[in-house]
């Protein structure tokens, strides 16, 4: 087995307990899809117990998809504690360049917290590592989609810049850590018609990183479970509906297994 097979082996031996300060909007998708894939989901961010509840973690994600002045501090804490204790923190912009208040957010949390892993779409990574983007809400706008052919010197500009792995999701999925470059062609177009795909990668991201130290190994077994899920989830109900894609997606997760990650990935490691 290859080390991206091995490492769903691991979230399924180790059942890592991953702590979210995430979104109102899909926070049950993404406690869902934590438990799909074999981890355990927890859900904190009261200031009285955020820090309590991060020692108890393998794995905290932080999306900032719902902010609000009292979740940013819970952030913050989970954030520096998770740090004190060498968890990985997974960081979800989610329309970064939107807002003064999310602009403002990520720019708090990344001079207060190391991000272990950074994974958003190719305008919320273009802003991050300081490039012009056209915002789009949580969407990749139609202007960034014309510089797709970049997403991978962005993805290694902003891992070098963050010493952390970069995870960009689109038509092809690049994960790096600035000195290696993994291009993923998984998954389909379904998935960008329900609410909640790329916080359910975070959240596969926090139990693959939540069981191991190769994060960047987790993070690429983590973006092509999701993306093989997806496929999969198509074939299922290409007659059907977008709620019955979403069930099925959740149900892919759940019966995925390492001999069906080495037939389905479709996968491409490159040297920086």
């Amino acid at each position: 087995m290859n080390p991206y097979q091995t490492a769903l082996n691991k979230v399924q031996e180790q059942n890592p307990l991953v702590h979210h300060l995430t979104n109102y909007v899909t926070v049950n998708d993404c406690a869902n899809i934590t438990l799909a894939i074999g981890g355990s989901p927890i859900m904190a961010d009261d200031l009285e117990e955020v820090a309590a509840i991060t020692e108890l973690a393998q794995a905290v994600v932080i999306n900032i998809g719902t902010l609000n002045a009292r979740t940013v501090e819970a952030m913050v804490l989970a954030g520096k504690k998770a740090n004190q204790l060498g968890i990985p923190v997974i960081l979800d912009p989610v329309g970064a360049g939107a807002s003064a208040l999310r602009n403002q957010t990520l720019a708090r949390l990344l001079a207060e917290v190391y991000f272990a892993v950074i994974r958003g779409n190719l305008s919320e990574i273009r802003f991050l590592a300081g490039f012009a983007s056209v915002n789009q809400g949580v969407d990749v706008s139609q202007a960034d989609l014309l510089t797709v052919q970049d997403s991978q010197a962005v993805a290694q500009q902003l891992a070098l810049a963050r010493q952390a792995v970069v995870v960009i999701t689109g038509k092809v999925d690049v994960v790096s850590d600035g000195l290696q470059v993994a291009l993923i062609e998984n998954g389909h177009p379904t998935m960008s018609r329900i609410t909640g795909t790329g916080c359910m990668l975070s959240s596969l991201l926090g139990s693959f990183c939540g069981s191991q130290k190769d994060y960047f190994s987790a993070s690429v077994a983590a973006t092509l479970a999701m993306g093989i899920s997806g496929e999969i989830a198509h074939e299922k109900t290409q007659h059907q509906g977008t709620g019955s894609f979403r069930v099925a997606l959740l149900d892919a997760v759940s019966q995925l297994t390492p001999a069906t990650m080495e037939q389905r990935g479709r996968l491409q490691i490159v040297k920086a």
